[in-house]
This record gives structure tokens, sequence and C-alpha cells, in this order.
């Protein structure tokens, strides 16, 4: 890949990780689930209005938006809020390369090459180490949630693969609506109308500046650019930029939020990137992962 590609290739990779906390320093001012409502509200219009629907069913485009995005983001909205540090959610996110190989051989009948099940093994044994080290230190239940979101996002790339749903920014751009309504309808009875109105009624300078990063800079800019990266190179080439994301998430946590993991926390970390990168890392298109390839913000990731 040209390094020119390859720079934007990290510049994306930076993006993704800063939102991280950028959606944390958001999360100040308004209730999660309302915060998740403004962000797509952002991603869908006005681009719905001259972006082609996807050429995929309704079906797989509600699927895609419902687990990707309205349950990726919703539980990872939730978590932060929770109190999950902001660096340590980017890196237990990237569990989802994982799940997504076993739901695949589980549902779609893809049995993992012997790479992919030894990376699947690595990997889970690291996330194993961070869970432990951080329960050690702090609740467990934020913990469990970004599971959740993390597990939602290998769903939605399963079912993406399944429907056969090509990565692109019309994909990100539709089922982004179907997450505004649910996620405000939420947010009305967990949180109530009152708290709600008041958020609405008050957003600080940062919550607005943190729905437009988050909106416009990871969902739009990031996806654009990553789809196209894409379309011109072999997933193998491109996929391995994303073990980047938790590196930059966790510095962006430290220099923002004066965030430092633990020692453990970190040797976990380091297992369990280096578990996604022997499942991924390939150099032939055999091995392709199956998650990275559809986006992370509908996909997207976003993830």
């Amino acid at each position: 890949m040209p390094l020119k590609h390859s720079a934007l290739a990290v510049v994306v990779m930076v993006i993704w990780g800063a939102n991280f906390v950028v959606i944390d320093e958001g999360l100040a001012d308004v209730p999660p689930l309302l915060f998740l409502s403004f962000r797509f509200v952002l991603v869908a219009f006005p681009l719905v209005f001259f972006i082609p629907r996807p050429t995929a069913g309704w079906r797989a485009v509600v699927a895609v938006g419902a687990f990707m995005s309205l349950g990726q983001f919703g539980l990872l909205y939730v978590a932060l809020d929770l109190g999950m540090p902001s660096g340590l959610a980017s890196l237990i996110l990237q569990a989802h390369v994982i799940m997504t190989i076993v739901i695949a051989a589980v549902v779609l009948r893809e049995s993992p090459t012997r790479r992919q099940a030894i990376g699947a093994a690595i990997g889970t044994i690291g996330l194993l180490v961070v869970v432990i080290a951080h329960d050690a230190t702090a609740p467990v239940v934020p913990v469990l949630v970004m599971l959740g979101a993390a597990l939602s996002w290998a769903t939605g790339n399963v079912v993406a693969r399944r429907a056969g749903v090509a990565s692109g920014l019309s994909l990100v751009v539709w089922s982004a609506l179907v997450v505004p309504v649910p996620a405000l309808i939420l947010s009305l009875v967990v949180d109530g109308p009152a708290d709600v109105g008041r958020a609405v009624t008050h957003l600080s300078a940062v919550a607005v500046a943190s729905t437009v990063y988050t909106a416009i800079g990871a969902s739009l800019i990031g996806y654009g650019i990553w789809n196209s990266l894409l379309a011109r190179h072999a997933a193998s080439a491109v996929v391995p930029f994303v073990l980047l994301v938790p590196v930059v998430g966790i510095l962006a946590a430290w220099l923002v939020q004066d965030e430092v993991p633990t020692v453990l926390e970190l040797v976990g970390g380091a297992v369990m990137l280096l578990g996604v990168a022997t499942a991924t890392v390939t150099r032939t298109r055999r091995a392709e992962p199956i998650s990275p390839s559809v986006p992370v913000e509908s996909a997207l990731p976003t993830r």
C-alpha cells in the first residue's frame, strides 16, 4: 500500500482512537442514550436525502443498524457513563474480532483457519487477564457492558456477512436511521423526561463539539476514508491498522483524562492485541477476517 494511503489509514485510527475520550467528555453533560440519539441524527441527516439507499434489503439494513450502531454504541455509551475508563474501553471493544470468528463458525459454518483459532485463543486469554485486573481495582459491571457492546458489534458483522451487505457510506448513513428514535425512547424511560428536557435545553459547548466530532469525524469522514482504502487494497493490507485504535485510545485517555491503566491491564491488553493480530494479520487473502471489512460505525464502528 502506498505511503500516502498508509498515512490516511493512520489518520483514521487516530480519529477513531480519540473518539472514546471525546464521547466520555461529552457524557458529562448529556445522558448516554440521549447523546447517542444526537449523534446518529447528525450521521443520518441531511445525507440520507442525497445518498442512494444501499442495495441490500431493508431487513439487512435495519439489522446492521440495530446491532452495529444501536447495540454497540448504546452499550458503549452506557459503559462509559457507568465509569468505564475510555482508554480501556477502546481496548476491550477489540474483542469483537474474536467474537466474530466464533459466531461465524457457529452460525455461518465458516471454519476458522488454524491461525485464526490460535489468535482467538490468545486474545481470549488476554481479555480474561484485563477483566480480572480491572475487577481488582474497580467495579466489573462496566466491563461486562463493554463486552456486550463488542458482542453486539460481532453479531452485526455476521448479520452483514450473511446478508452480503457491502461496506459503504450509504450503509453508514441509512442504517443510522435505526438509532435516534429507540435511543430517545430508552433515554426517556431510563433518565426521565425532566432530565432529558434539561439536557436538551442546556447543551454545553463540549457536548455539541463531542457530537459533531463523533458524527462527522468518526462516522462520516473516518468511514469515508476507510471504505475508500478497502476498495483500493486487499483487506489484509488495510485491516491490521485497526490494532492502532486501542493504542491511540489509551494514549489519548492518559493525556486528556490522566487515565493510567494498571500494569496487569496493560499486559492483558498486549496479549489480547497479539491474539487479534495473529487472527487478522495475514500475507494472503485466504485468511482475511470477517469483521473489520464491515464498517464499525454502521459498523460503525465504529466498531
